[in-house]
C-alpha cells in the first residue's frame, strides 16, 4: 500500500523527487536535505512503494504527477530499484534516476548504466554532492549561483 510521505519546499515550482529508501533514518535525512535544497520529496519506504507510485502517475493513467526525478537504494524490501528502473521504463517514464547503494559490485553499475542511470552514488553519501548530483540530473539550477 502506498503511504509515502510528502515534504515540500517553500519553492514556487519544486521539482518532485521520488525518494525510496528502506532505512528509517537515511529516508528522514535525505528527505530533509533535499526540500531544503528546494525540492519537493515524495519518501516512500520499499521498492513496492515505489512501483506503486510510478503505477499511480498520469504516465501510466493514474492520477498522480509524474516525478521529475527518482532517488533510489538499490537493494530494498520487495523490489530492488533496478527492477522498479526497469518498469518506469516499460511505462514510459521517462525521467532521471539516481542509484544509491551501500553494497554496489561493478555487475550491478554495469546494469544501472545498462538501464540509463544517470548516477550512481555510494553511502554513506556526502550530501553535498547528492544536491548538486540531483540538481545536474534535473536540469535544476543551483539557487546559489542567483
Amino acid at each position: 500500500m502506498l503511504q509515502g510521505r510528502v515534504m515540500m519546499t517553500s519553492e514556487p515550482h519544486p521539482l518532485r523527487i521520488l525518494l525510496a529508501e528502506d532505512d528509517e533514518e537515511m529516508r528522514s535525512l535525505l528527505t530533509l536535505t533535499l526540500a531544503r535544497a528546494g525540492f519537493a520529496v515524495v519518501a516512500l519506504e520499499d521498492g513496492y512503494e515505489l512501483a506503486d507510485y510510478v503505477s499511480l502517475t498520469r504516465v501510466c493513467g493514474g492520477p498522480l504527477a509524474p516525478p521529475d526525478l527518482i532517488l533510489s537504494d538499490i537493494r530494498m524490501p520487495g523490489r530492488t530499484g533496478l527492477e522498479v528502473l526497469a518498469q518506469t521504463q516499460a511505462a514510459g517514464l521517462a525521467c532521471p534516476v539516481i542509484l544509491l547503494s551501500s553494497f554496489s559490485d561493478e555487475e550491478t553499475r554495469e546494469e544501472a548504466r545498462r538501464l540509463g542511470v544517470r548516477a550512481f552514488l555510494d553511502k554513506p553519501v556526502d550530501l553535498e554532492v547528492l544536491r548538486d548530483t540531483v540538481r545536474e540530473a534535473a536540469g535544476a539550477p543551483d539557487p546559489a549561483l542567483g
